[in-house]
């Protein structure tokens, strides 16, 4: 199910261009399915980042990685980093690899895995990061409670999401086109749900939206 998310990467840049809104019809499916354009959609992706603190120097988890699109510039600023970055796609890693040798980071190691059985022990990350994967997991369940295991105490749960009840087009969209073929997995959070959730788990919680993406930071009891 999630490979099917992925369809559309490969040589072209279908996939980067919808998440950086860089590209004419990324652009086009910013704005028709997010109703987003360019300076929002870089908007929650700085917001989903923004708990990690500059020159972290801890060790990171990303997951999902997926090309490295979003999060390989950041890298580029945290050289004294141990980050890993895990992906169910062998080929999304692969380009996210490829993207990082490119540009010289040397901190960042890749591993293929399962978000909802991470290769990892338990309270061995000092952050674990998150960007648009939760509503792509089929089993969202486990992969709050492995990225919650692996967190150690007192560690930062950060990232961003798809949130339904926000906007009208996105949900009909999301519901009758991504669900449909498998780009996306049902349940979805709603801004409540996801609040009440990330409550009950974390001591800290910061939650914020800009249309239907949600952004989150919150820090392991």
């Amino acid at each position: 199910m999630i490979q099917n998310a992925y369809r559309f990467t490969g040589k072209n840049s279908f996939y980067d261009g919808m998440l950086t809104c860089d590209t004419l019809i990324g652009k086009l499916v910013c704005r028709l399915v997010w109703n987003m354009n360019k300076e929002e959609c870089t908007e929650y992706q700085l917001q989903a980042i923004s708990a990690i603190p500059e020159g972290f120097s801890g060790r990171l988890l990303e997951v999902p990685v997926g090309t490295g699109v979003i999060t390989m510039p950041f890298y580029q600023t945290l050289a004294d980093a141990d980050i890993v970055c895990l992906d169910y796609s062998p080929d999304m890693m692969a380009l996210a690899e490829k993207r990082a040798k490119n540009m010289g980071i040397e901190n960042v190691a890749f591993q293929q895995g399962d978000v909802g059985k991470l290769p990892f022990e338990s309270d061995s990350f000092d952050i674990v990061l998150s960007m648009n994967g939760f509503h792509v997991f089929p089993d969202k369940e486990a992969a709050h409670q492995e990225c919650l295991r692996v967190l150690k105490p007192g560690g930062i749960f950060c990232g961003c999401m798809y949130v339904s009840g926000r906007q009208r087009r996105t949900d009909w969209i999301i519901r009758n086109v991504y669900q449909r073929l498998k780009f996306m997995s049902p349940p979805q959070e709603t801004m409540g749900s996801l609040k009440k959730r990330l409550k009950n788990t974390y001591a800290e919680v910061e939650i914020t939206n800009i249309k239907a993406v949600a952004c989150f930071a919150c820090r392991k009891k």
